[in-house]
This record gives C-alpha cells, sequence and structure tokens, in this order.
C-alpha cells in the first residue's frame, strides 16, 4: 500500500438550475480494495450534463442506474460528470502492486482526486493520450449507435446533429461502403467539421429540404442525436418506406409535438431507441461490455479525438465555461477540465 498524507479534494457541485460551485472535501485513504486517483483531465458533456445544469433531468430515475458513482437522483445540490482520466497515486492493500501509477479512466464526476472500488476502473492504453482517452464515454455511445443502427452496403444515412457524439458517428460512419452520408447541424464549424470527417453533405437546420431533394426514396435510416426532440419531425420528414430512426439523445424532461400521423403512420417507420449503458439484445450471445470498449479504445487510436477538443480550462473557471456552453454553443465543441 502507497502511504499519502491526506488528500483534499476540488470538486464541482450543482446547487440549483445554472448554478455552479466549488467544494472542497479531505478524501479518506483507500479501503483494501479502493484506489486513490489523481486526475489529469475530464470532459464536459454538451449533452446530459447541460440538461443537469439547466435543471431539465427528470427527478423520478437515478442519473445512471449503470454507473456507481451515479446512483443518486437529480436532486440539487449533486455532482455530475462521466469521463475522467487520472492517475493512481494510492493503492489498498488488496489491490495489486502493478495498478499504481496506471493511468485509467472513470465515469465519475469532475473532481481533482476520488477514492473509488478498483473494479470501477478502466485502465488506458499505454499509446493512447490522456486527452484521446478522456472520450472513451462518447466513442463508445458511437460504437453503440452503430450496432443499434446495423448500417447496409449500400444505404443513404442523415445524423442529424453534429455534437461531438454526431461528429465521432459520422467518422465511423463514413467507413462503411454507404451510398450517402448526410449532416445536418444548424453551427456551421460543425458542418465543416463533419465534411471533412466523412459526410458527403452537410446542411443548416433550415436547409433539410436540400437533403430531400437527394433522397429520392427517402433515408433508409436516420440517426438523431441532437438533443432536441423537436428534431424527429425532421428525421420523419427524411425517412422513406420503413426506413429506421435510432434515436441517441437523451432529451431529460423536454417534450415536443412529434408528427406520428400520415407520412410517419404510412410509412411503418421503425423507431429505435440506442442507450450505451446496455448492450442491444441481439448482440449479448457474443458481445459485452469489455469487448466494446475494446472496440471504442481502437477506434479513439483510429479517429484521434483530441482534434476535437476546443477548450481547456481549470476548475475555476467552471462558471464561466458551463455559461458559454449555455448561451453561446456555436462556440464550444468540446471543453475539458485540466488539473
Amino acid at each position: 500500500m502507497n502511504l499519502l498524507n491526506t488528500v483534499t479534494a476540488t470538486q464541482i457541485w450543482f446547487t440549483a438550475a445554472k448554478q455552479i460551485e466549488l467544494r472542497y472535501q479531505s478524501l479518506s485513504a483507500a479501503e483494501s480494495n479502493q484506489v486513490l486517483v489523481q486526475v489529469e483531465c475530464s470532459a464536459i458533456s454538451a449533452g446530459t450534463e447541460m440538461l443537469v445544469y439547466r435543471g431539465q433531468m427528470p427527478n423520478d430515475i437515478p442519473l445512471d442506474s449503470s454507473i456507481t458513482a451515479l446512483q443518486q437522483t437529480t436532486d440539487y445540490p449533486l455532482q455530475y460528470g462521466y469521463a475522467s482520466v487520472g492517475k493512481i497515486i494510492q493503492i489498498g492493500s488488496n489491490v495489486d502492486a502493478d495498478w499504481l501509477h496506471k493511468r485509467v479512466f472513470s465515469f465519475q464526476p469532475h473532481a481533482s482526486h476520488f477514492v473509488t472500488d478498483i473494479n470501477s476502473l478502466i485502465p488506458v492504453p499505454n499509446d493512447i493520450t490522456a486527452e484521446n482517452a478522456v472520450f472513451l464515454a462518447n466513442m463508445e455511445t458511437a460504437v453503440n449507435l452503430i450496432q443499434d443502427g446495423n448500417p447496409q452496403i449500400g444505404e443513404q444515412v442523415v445524423v442529424l446533429g453534429l455534437g461531438v457524439v454526431g461528429l465521432l458517428l459520422t467518422e465511423l460512419l463514413s467507413r462503411f461502403p454507404l451510398a450517402g452520408l448526410y449532416g445536418v447541424d444548424a453551427i456551421a464549424t460543425r458542418r465543416e467539421l463533419a465534411k471533412k470527417m466523412g459526410a458527403k453533405k452537410v446542411v443548416g437546420t433550415t436547409d433539410i429540404n436540400q437533403l430531400q431533394t437527394l433522397l429520392d426514396h427517402g433515408a433508409d435510416f436516420i440517426y438523431e442525436v441532437s438533443g432536441s426532440p423537436i428534431a424527429l419531425n425532421s428525421a420523419i420528414d427524411l425517412s422513406g418506406f420503413n426506413s429506421r430512426i435510432v434515436i441517441g439523445s437523451w432529451y431529460g424532461n423536454k417534450t415536443a409535438a412529434i408528427e406520428l400521423g400520415g407520412k410517419a403512420h404510412r410509412n411503418r417507420l421503425q423507431i429505435i431507441t440506442s442507450q450505451v449503458s446496455s448492450i442491444a439484445p441481439q448482440l449479448t450471445g457474443r458481445w459485452n461490455k469489455s469487448r466494446r470498449f475494446d472496440l471504442a479504445w481502437e477506434m479513439i487510436r483510429q479517429t484521434q479525438p483530441a482534434k476535437l477538443i476546443s477548450h481547456r480550462v481549470p476548475l475555476s473557471d467552471s462558471k464561466k465555461i458551463y455559461q458559454a456552453i449555455d448561451r453561446q454553443p456555436a462556440d464550444v465543441l468540446q471543453a475539458i477540465f485540466c488539473y
């Protein structure tokens, strides 16, 4: 066991809608099966995390039932975050000494240090940097969306929403022999990135009719990853007979009027909700979380997602960066905290 003096962790707490504060917590020494992690960087989610920031989370379910650190309810005050990378600086008596000084990924709220059970950590491969590793959660989501969508050769595919997940998804889809890969987003810089990452044509949210003229029979399937429930109407407009719409967004308590009559009804649409905390039932005979993480690491090696980082800030600037994401989303693609 590596003994250290008491460590004081700096933590981000959400105290009310659009209210952030830093708190300082003395951490106990790691117990027998635990480790102490010193964080190098953690990524802000502009999707789910901003629902927490804005007070738009449903209050009748845990923050995340599959992540130990996020099984509390959504009542304020609370901690949030699920993409943290750091190095183990203390190990408990029952933890193998090889873990000491290892770089690890954890689904952990934003904090400079944390103590956790060794089984909750994912070792970062030696050839992957901390800033690339912090994208593991988003890359796993993109991989899961691919598996749930099951793209086929020659299909026409549309990605609605080109945030970090939408861009990673676009880059992975560009590797398939599709007939066409298209993107939609309101932000011009994201549209340009999507083109560089393999999209055939990308349009703004007010120009979707340009895609409709290219899709004679409608899109074969559409990914909705914009975070806006009203975008489902655009997905329906772009669909054809028996098209698949894969919903990767979590809308929280946001709602919208969805036009399920007429075209949606007669086209026999398949609407699939996709959530990364589980494996699709049709894959569970061969796939588990460990295998999917291995694939996500390989996709990180191939795509180097750190190129999407637009802002690197200290925890002391947390209020400013959350306000920027909330008020000027066009200016912030991926913000990370650097410790």
